[in-house]
């Protein structure tokens, strides 16, 4: 495969895309053989990444392999990141979308392009592929979204369900680390450095807007597809795992969307299915190759008669440090929502159990230490090791605990569990936090899916209400979604607390909740009534990928401190890339993530973050640098965040930059 793609198709490194305002954007484009004389599709990816060296070795495996499909292959950067012009000044504008619309358009109208356009991408180019295909430019007409979103506030890194997620602090470090690196020289000349210091004397820092927007406003509205389903015409497939952070779009996308929209839900963290842990991998370009000529060539191959949604059902999962493999099998449902899912509800009682009966009606109290959570795992995790939530065990000591009877048959569920419950708090603000788990025999505990609640958005999350200390008040918490079997032998658990940090934010106070158990207190599960529906996806042969000289080795570290005299817990990070050498031009880069989250058990103000980012690139004599620094604190009326950016050219400082942005919780 490696010899006939590198064959059939050019690269061309470097393609300057005008915009109306003058602004050049940078795109790097693979071409099939003959595209000059038969026109081909495009597909497109539209990234804030840089396709020079951030994106670049995914890329060289992902395009050649479309271009010896007949597709060609353009990744752009986004204006102020990579070798585009212009200035980057938040997630998903306005001018984003435009700029998009103008380079589909111009892709449609090149000699060698059919006409028609596909976009497709992870993360980022997972949302605005859904995003632009929502403002239905007439040459586009299909998207691949995957680890993607269809609701910007509840479902991406900044808030879930009224909670603030701390990676909205981490990734807007990560994301002025990223705007801030300068473009290549030997693609912009000279100018590189006007365009760095341009760069750098006006990155906004993000935290400043994000945490500026507490509840979902006209402001995480905008980009939330869910808003107006109906505005997206073209054909859309959405994949995710369920080791992600982004598990929720991809059922939602299809109950939506409906027509030929279709999901598929796998084991994965946030990578491309074909590439991604835990296994089993499915052969993404074969879906993606399907679905591209379905719609791009309007192949008859019979795309639109795939299952609505494919998933695989895990069962028996191992909470170790590194997932290799989780077992299961793959379903297909024809529909969804589907009639093979019926809901089956199970009661909270007084002494720990989860029945089918409701019992009495009393009420318990919780307060939970402001450290629970430290087997919680990243919100979106990149790594099939500390990254993903641990055995549940080590935090149920806080928790409320609620267990079903050993089972004597399977019960398997496919979709979005929720509990139903009375409760009242001490305080205006307070979380309550709950976790579903597969405990097995053994004791081991697997967290197959968790949901939250910043109990002031008990409402809706537009317009909450502080929580009247002692009032009791009828909540419905959802939880994420998830595909599991429960094995014979094993036990259902539900975990219930008011704290889960590092993940979570906590409120102001350390809250005590009391909850009503009994026939108030009710988890829902989306049972499937037929279990002998199997799919089945073959796994791939991983497709050629660059390699990489290793000039340093990379290193990759989480541990937990634990301050017995002073009473305080810290959680700590260290992801280390090394050094590496990119081929064909030489470039040696390295980046390094370093974060201390810091609380004390007892009392929530304590929580303080400091976060240290750096970005080295270097080539011959050239060599840059950035540093970025935040630090971050609390008072329980205010978020205050010193945040620094220094940038170097070799050992002399180029420009320093500091802010201080305190900004008030409203009900956080």
């Amino acid at each position: 495969m490696s010899g006939n793609a590198v064959a059939s198709h050019d690269v061309l490194e470097n393609v300057w895309i005008e915009m109306d305002d003058g602004c050049r954007l940078a795109a790097r484009i693979w071409l099939p053989r003959g595209a000059d004389v038969v026109p081909v599709p495009a597909i497109l990816e539209f990234l804030p990444y840089r396709k020079r060296d951030g994106t670049a070795q995914r890329d060289e495996t992902n395009y050649p392999t479309f271009a010896q499909a007949g597709y060609a292959g353009v990744r752009v950067d986004m204006r102020g990141n990579g070798e585009s012009d212009g200035l980057m000044t938040d997630e998903y504008t306005q001018q984003e979308w435009d700029d998009a619309v103008a380079v589909i358009h111009w892709i449609a109208a090149q000699p060698w392009c059919s006409g028609k356009v596909g976009m497709m991408g992870i993360s980022w180019g997972g949302f605005n592929a859904l995003q632009v295909a929502a403002l239905a430019p007439e040459p586009l007409k299909a998207v691949i979204a995957l680890s993607t979103t269809v609701d910007r506030y509840n479902d991406d890194i900044h808030y879930k369900n009224g909670c603030l997620l701390n990676s909205n602090l981490s990734w807007a470090a990560s994301m002025l680390s990223r705007s801030s690196r300068p473009p290549d020289p030997l693609l912009v000349g000279e100018r590189w450095r006007e365009m760095w210091r341009e760069r750098l004397e006006n990155l906004p820092p993000l935290v400043a807007i994000w945490f500026g927007h507490p509840h979902r406003d006209a402001y995480w509205k905008h980009g939330s597809i869910c808003e107006d389903y109906g505005a997206l015409k073209a054909a859309a497939l959405v994949i995710g795992g369920w080791a992600d952070g982004y598990k929720n779009a991809p059922p939602a996308a299809v109950a939506g969307l409906g027509g030929v929209a279709k999901a598929i839900n796998g084991p994965w963290i946030h990578k491309y299915p074909h590439f991604a842990y835990p296994h089993p991998r499915i052969d993404f370009f074969a879906e993606a190759l399907r679905w591209w000529d379905r719609w791009l060539k309007e192949e008859d191959n019979g795309a639109e008669n795939l299952p609505a949604y494919r998933a695989y059902i895990t069962q028996a999962v191992r909470p170790t440090r590194w997932r290799e493999r989780d077992p299961g099998r793959w379903v297909g449902e024809q529909t969804w929502p589907s009639d093979n899912i019926e809901p089956f509800s199970l009661f909270l009682i007084r002494d720990g159990s989860l029945s089918d009966e409701g019992g009495t009606q009393v009420s318990v109290s919780l307060k939970s230490p402001q450290d629970l959570g430290l087997e919680c795992g990243e919100y979106f995790s990149v790594a099939p090791d500390g990254q993903l939530p641990g055995d549940q065990r080590i935090d149920g000591g806080g928790s409320l605990l609620f267990q079903s009877d050993v089972l004597v048959a399977p019960l398997e569920i496919l979709g979005r569990p929720f509990l139903t419950l009375k409760v009242a708090i001490d305080a205006a603000v307070g979380h309550l936090i709950i976790r579903l788990i597969d405990l097995a025999p053994d004791g081991a505990a697997h967290r197959v899916s968790w949901g939250v609640l910043n109990l002031t958005h008990r409402r809706g999350n537009e317009t909450p209400e502080p929580m009247v200390p002692g009032q009791v008040e009828d909540l419905q918490i959802v939880l994420d979604e998830c595909g599991h079997r429960f094995l014979a032998g094993h036990r259902l658990q539900l975990a219930i607390s008011t704290a889960y940090w590092p993940l979570i934010q906590p409120p102001p106070t350390a809250v005590t909740a009391t909850l009503e158990l009994g026939a108030a207190a009710r988890l829902t599960l989306p049972c499937r009534t037929v279990c002998d529906d199997r799919y089945d996806f073959e796994e791939p042969e991983l497709p050629p990928v660059p390699t990489y000289k290793i000039c340093e080795p990379k290193q990759n570290r989480r541990w937990i401190e634990r301050d017995l005299n002073s009473n305080v817990t810290r959680y700590c990070i260290l992801e280390d890339s090394g050094v590496e050498e990119l081929p064909d031009h030489g470039l040696l880069q390295q980046e390094v993530r370093r974060e201390t989250w810091s609380i004390s058990p007892e009392d929530p103000t304590t929580a303080t973050a400091d976060l240290h980012f750096t970005s080295w690139r270097k080539r011959g004599d050239w060599e840059v640098r950035t540093e970025i620094q935040v630090e971050a604190t609390t008072d329980g009326e205010l978020f205050v965040f010193d945040t620094t950016l220094e940038a170097y050219e070799g050992d002399r400082e180029v420009l320093v930059r500091r802010w201080r942005d305190t900004i008030p919780r409203l009900l956080l």
